[in-house]
């Protein structure tokens, strides 16, 4: 699928590649022949699969950089904005969820859900601006985009800018890191919300209609402890598959998010790719993303026997 929908899209790479300058046909013919374009798309195809086995996938059209070292320098930053994202949106949700399924059908309960629908329903691009126009044309607490302030030179060693930005001998870096983070990891965060909520507040209304809940509530225990020792415990191994599919999302879907930010990763990457088509780069790009999947997927399972020992046979 990865190899054939990109070429699906009407468009040239070599085209794309030459510009508006235009070539000779000769010129465009040995672009091809080096690209490896001049193939026919079976033979491509097997090219493409028999180095995808091994996990290669060349050189980027555009960049003439090898994609797996292209992948090293975006990922990072996919991986810094999804992981603040996650975790401001995973204690609000949580905390949201849990406020409404104990106040249910009050007012508590009604408000979370809608906040959360409407931080869900809103589109992703429109969401954006909003935020940026508010907060950071209007108020100008945080900068529009980018990842950090074009007068810090980071050097690069991990790739995540919150942690190369302690090196350096400008604290001010870390700040400016930080700073440009917030807006970003806020919008994107509002699309793993509303599943977080209504995941663990459902979660708990179910576990609240169990007997050892009534027991435990007939005992005399404090309504903290039955929820964060009984309900919460519980109820846990569900949230933690929300969190999992949610994550995995914002690894592999901040396309849209990191475009509007120009935040240098996956997402904004692919799209680059996509425009251009850089045939290499999509087919990675996709590929990586369905392996991120997996591996996501792979430790919230695992996270689960942890914490719920008696699901480790049925999983």
């Amino acid at each position: 699928m990865s190899f054939s929908i990109i070429r699906l899209i009407p468009g040239d790479p070599v085209l794309h590649l030459i510009g508006e300058r235009g070539a000779s046909e000769e010129t465009i013919a040995q672009i091809k022949k080096n690209l490896g374009l001049d193939k026919s798309v079976v033979e491509q195809y097997l090219i493409f699969t028999g180095n995808a086995v091994r996990g290669e996938f060349g050189e980027s059209i555009v960049s003439k950089q090898p994609i797996i070292q292209e992948f090293k320098v975006f990922w990072p930053a996919t991986f810094e904005l999804a992981f603040f994202a996650i975790l401001w949106s995973s204690i609000a949700g949580v905390i949201l969820g849990i406020v409404a399924a104990v106040k249910r059908n009050s007012v508590w309960d009604y408000g979370a859900v809608s906040l959360s629908t409407i931080g869900f329903a809103m589109p992703v691009f429109w969401w954006a601006l909003l935020v940026i126009f508010f907060f950071a044309v209007t108020l100008g607490l945080f900068p529009v985009s980018g990842r950090i302030g074009v007068e810090y030179d980071v050097p690069y060693r991990t790739g995540f800018f919150l942690i190369d930005s302690l090196f350096t001998e400008d604290k001010g870096a870390f700040f400016s890191a930080l700073k440009h983070l917030v807006l970003p990891a806020f919008v994107l965060g509002t699309v793993s919300l509303a599943l977080i909520v209504r995941v663990t507040r459902s979660a708990f209304i179910d576990i609240q209609k169990e007997d050892y809940i009534r027991t435990a509530r007939a005992k005399g225990l404090k309504p903290a402890q039955v929820v964060f020792k009984h309900i919460f415990k519980n109820a846990l191994p569900q949230i933690l598959t929300a969190l999992g599919l949610a994550f995995g999302q914002l690894l592999t879907g901040a396309i849209m998010t990191e475009t509007i930010f120009s935040w240098p990763g996956l997402g904004r990457w692919l799209i680059k790719s996509i425009e251009a088509r850089d045939y290499p780069a999509v087919q990675a790009g996709i590929f990586y993303s369905m392996l991120i999947i997996i591996i996501v997927n792979f430790l919230t399972d695992e996270a689960i026997k942890v914490v719920n020992p008696k699901l480790r046979e049925s999983l």
